[in-house]
């Protein structure tokens, strides 16, 4: 049977509520951020940001955390396959916060939760068999029916030659050893755990812990003693982390010291948040392990020195998941070292990390970007019979059209505002649509913002995180310094607000309403952000008359970041048969991926439908018609664009 999955994980699969405030107890937290969790869950998506097909098995509830983990899990191209929904039983959660370098309160909410009700016949042998590796961790040996399915699942592995590992993943309080105010508390003596992991352990090729696990799982407190028992119940590979210090690989009889074990390279770094931090290393170690053609030739070194580098990014970042490294952010910190220790604040490392997972915060192919603009203030408030209420009803007769057209696929989006299409926008939410939000004031130079986002822009905490931040500034090469000054200033606090607050964004130059053009102003007006600090996830950009300009432009945004999400090309109100030709030529250039056109689709019908000449359904027949047509001579274009290139 072809394998196409290299590692499934097996166990907890949790919601994490993370104390956004740092240094205070957690009796006092005032905001939470939301992220999935549980050990298998954190490790089946290290591991897919590093490459490897992974895959989980474990049980969430029939409610909207669940789906919350089930859509993030597919956001973070793990499969779902194995997971099952139960109707019975809520999702858990986890409240955790970080006090400091040492304490991280934590309350596991786990009473009957989803995950816990996993058994046998969640066992899947075809599903297991799709796998090169099995991956447990030591919750889900803690219960009588969660442990019959672990073992299960583990006795197929064996039959059929499919490497297994177990993550110790000693939590007392989850064992019953512990209160449920003392979920931070890593170690309490118990024999009767200690004689289920022993039990256990001859099913593994591959055991990791602590010390403080191998303490439990051996039952002593001294490490090597504790190892020592632990080989002999299993020929596994021991690999015990040992903090600051590294880890260390057994494979063989345990030695007279930690240090004469097989080791990787390290690296210095500031702590800011231990929780989660050995998931991240055993992603870096499974990289490592699966590198290897056989359990005879694994390069531990190499394993080990991914793993710690995985940590290192782990322990330098809110949260557990989302401060796993994409492997492209992985070679490059392996290539380039630490520049400085306190990880989450170097901007290279920083960017390169969002760059390559912001998959994971929005959902969504937009390989092709079909958008239908309708933030239009200022004009619709020139229109005659215009009224706020009016323009907010026309705005929900545009999304509308939208929907049409989109009919459930990917690749289509909306530009609409808060202020006056605030109805559109909230329905729009979870459509599958890309949503794009504007934050200037209409037609403002130099820029000022939308009074809603507020002095400090706190406004944008109350943004949904699909909501993509839209800024059009019109500018231009010869403004004078202090224009740009000012422009950028606006931009780049708006920008460093936006990353804060989780959400994409959108630059829009229009340099054209300022001055004359030439193939060069659009590419400088790109580097002048970019060596402000500014480094949009889009561009929006206006027509270019010819591919000299494009060519420019599409330069000068690879020359700073080859990660951009790509351009769309705006509409300015030009006629279709105009608009065709600016595809054709933009169409060209694979960074261009898209448009985004207003009153090319709704200028008409808005002037009709305000004065009352057209009724609902005829201005969003017109909108949807007009809209799909773009749509296609976009889509044309781009499809002789590859035909041209293939020839």
């Amino acid at each position: 049977m072809a394998k196409d999955i290299d590692v499934i994980t097996i166990g907890r699969s949790s919601v994490d509520l993370y104390g956004a405030q740092i240094g205070g107890r957690l009796e006092d937290m005032g905001s939470f951020e939301k992220y999935i969790g549980g050990s298998p869950t954190n490790i089946a998506c290290g591991t897919s940001r590093l490459g490897l097909k992974t895959a989980l098995i474990s049980r969430v509830g029939d409610e909207h955390m669940g789906r919350f983990i089930l859509e993030q899990l597919a956001r973070e191209n793990v499969c779902t396959d194995g997971v099952v929904t139960d109707p019975e039983r809520l999702t858990a959660l986890v409240i955790l916060g970080i006090r400091d370098e040492e304490q991280f309160p934590l309350i596991f909410y786990r009473e009957n939760c989803a995950d816990m009700a996993l058994c046998e016949d969640d066992i899947d042998e075809a599903f297991i068999k799709r796998a090169r590796a099995l991956v447990v961790t030591g919750t889900h040996l803690s219960n009588p029916r969660t442990a019959a399915a672990v073992i299960k699942a583990l006795k197929i592995a064996r039959e059929h030659g499919i490497r297994t590992a177990l993550d110790i993943d000693y939590r007392p309080n989850l064992w019953g050893v512990a209160g449920h105010g003392d979920g931070e508390n890593r170690f309490v003596e118990s024999q009767a755990v200690t004689d289920k992991l022993l039990a256990t352990l001859h099913y593994f090729d591959l055991i990791v812990g602590t010390e403080e696990e191998f303490h439990i799982a051996g039952g002593s407190s001294d490490t090597l003693e504790a190892l020592r028992t632990v080989r002999t119940k299993s020929p596994a590979t021991l690999v015990c982390k040992r903090g600051a210090l590294g880890a260390s690989a057994f494979e063989g009889e345990i030695p007279a010291s930690l240090d004469d074990g097989q080791i990787g390279e390290g690296f210095p770094i500031e702590v800011f948040n231990v929780l989660g931090a050995g998931d991240g290393f055993f992603s870096g170690l499974l990289k490592g392990w699966m590198e290897s053609g056989s359990l005879d030739d694994v390069n531990w070194p190499t394993a080990l020195k991914y793993a710690n580098a995985c940590g290192a990014f782990a322990v330098s970042r809110h949260g557990c998941t989302p401060a796993y490294p994409s492997v492209k952010e992985l070679n490059l910190f392996l290539k380039r070292g630490v520049v400085q220790k306190d990880l989450r604040n170097d901007p290279v490392l920083e960017q390169i990390h969002w760059s390559t997972t912001r998959h994971t915060r929005n959902s969504g192919d937009w390989s092709s970007m079909r958008v239908f603009a309708f933030d239009h203030r200022l004009q619709l408030e020139e229109m005659e019979g215009y009224s706020i209420d009016k323009a907010g009803a026309f705005k929900e007769l545009c999304l509308k059209a939208a929907l049409v057209v989109q009919n459930g696929e990917t690749g289509y989006g909306i530009l609409c505002d808060s202020r006056i299409g605030k109805s559109a926008l909230h329905a729009a939410s979870g459509s599958g649509l890309w949503i794009g939000r504007p934050t200037e004031w209409p037609a403002s130079r130099p820029l000022t913002l939308e009074p809603e986002l507020g002095s400090d822009f706190g406004g944008l905490n109350e943004w949904p995180r699909e909501n993509v931040i839209k800024c059009l500034c019109f500018c231009h090469p010869d403004d004078d310094a202090q224009t740009r000054a000012s422009q950028e200033q606006t931009v780049k606090r708006l920008f460093d607000a936006g990353r804060r607050n989780n959400l994409e964004f959108l630059l829009e130059v229009i340099p054209s309403k300022v001055g004359p053009v030439t193939p060069d102003t659009t590419a400088t007006l790109i580097r002048q952000f970019y060596q402000a600090g500014v480094y949009p996830d889009w561009w929006k950009l206006e027509p270019m008359a010819d591919a000299e300009g494009w060519s420019a432009a599409v330069a000068a945004i690879e020359e700073y970041d080859m990660h951009t999400r790509g351009i769309v090309v705006l509409g300015l109100d030009a006629p279709e048969a105009e608009l065709a030709k600016s595809f054709e030529i933009a169409s060209s250039y694979p960074l261009v991926k898209g448009f985004a056109v207003g009153r090319t689709i709704f200028g008409d019908a808005a002037r009709a439908w305000m004065t009352g000449q057209i009724d609902d359904a005829a201005a969003i027949q017109q909108m949807s018609a007009r809209y799909s047509q773009l749509c296609k001579v976009w889509d044309s274009a781009r499809s002789n664009a590859r035909l041209n290139k293939a020839s």
